[in-house]
């Protein structure tokens, strides 16, 4: 306990001083059109003048990007410091802390069981409307597979193609989804692609970033296993010449991340699907 308040508070004091600017926009603040010291937020107008902010509104401050994450998300200290740490921490020290922790959590991936390969197969060309050459191409390649129960496992591929982590689904009655223990979704991801395109589909789920390749092959569909608005290996993806799009599902989580990426990455545009995900849309065509 004393050890997790003593980290805590290492972490708060590496977060507090981040730019107050950078964290309005990420949590939906404008700015005023005729004062760029004025934001308009969700509790009111906030006035900021360097670390300092104070709310018009409801004639109340305070000092540091803590102090402002507890203020506008209306969250407790440890919550406001997550927050920070989570869309503010060096994607590097995320990889870095991910690669240290991965002797203490080691991968434990399903084991492939082919005769269950039948379910899968009919589940996801027959429910999510897959085609079948394409889950027939991942099948081969090893990328997808089943385990003991009929679940989907998804294999999260990092550098030189290592195997990171899965994503795992379930196929029957009783639909889930989750990720196998020790996965490291920092250091890879789910993809299928267009081996010439230079366009980026960054997806929720495999199912959906298989669903967007089916309607749009002329891509790489990418799948971050929920959403999330700055994955470790995006700058990289950026820096590199790819085009990115965020297509996150079209509701509220979906909306908020996406608009979180392109306060980040101002290069990213968003995609929303016409329906709830593009699983939607490919079974709606």
């Amino acid at each position: 306990m004393i050890s997790h308040f003593k980290s805590m508070r290492k972490k708060a004091a590496s977060l507090r001083d981040i730019e107050l600017h950078r964290v309005l926009k990420l949590s939906g603040a404008v700015t005023d059109k005729n004062d760029p010291a004025r934001w308009h937020t969700e509790q009111g107008i906030l006035s900021v003048n360097g670390q300092k902010f104070f709310n018009w509104t409801k004639n109340m401050g305070g000092g540091g990007a803590i102090d402002l994450i507890i203020h506008l998300h209306q969250v407790d200290f440890i919550q406001g410091v997550s927050w920070l740490d989570e869309h503010f921490a060096s994607p590097d020290m995320q990889t870095l802390n991910e690669e240290k922790t991965l002797t203490h959590k080691p991968l434990v991936l399903p084991k492939n069981h082919p005769e269950e390969l039948p379910q899968i197969i009919r589940y996801l060309t027959s429910n999510r409307c897959l085609p079948q050459a394409l889950i027939q191409s991942l099948i081969d390649t090893g990328n997808l597979y089943a385990d003991d129960k009929a679940n989907v496992v998804f294999l999260l591929l990092g550098k030189e193609k290592k195997v990171v982590g899965a994503e795992i689904r379930g196929t029957t009655n009783k639909i889930w989804h989750a990720l196998a223990p020790g996965s490291k979704k920092a250091l890879g991801f789910f993809y299928i692609k267009s081996d010439t395109s230079k366009q980026v589909v960054i997806c929720e789920s495999a199912i959906d970033a298989l669903s967007y390749y089916s309607l749009n092959p002329d891509c790489i569909a990418i799948s971050t296993a929920g959403a999330h608005p700055n994955p470790p290996w995006l700058s990289n993806l950026i820096r590199r010449g790819y085009k990115v799009f965020c297509g996150f599902d079209a509701d509220k989580t979906g909306d908020l991340m996406a608009k979180q990426m392109a306060a980040l990455h101002p290069v990213i545009e968003r995609l929303r699907p016409e329906k709830h995900d593009w699983n939607d849309v490919l079974k709606l065509r």
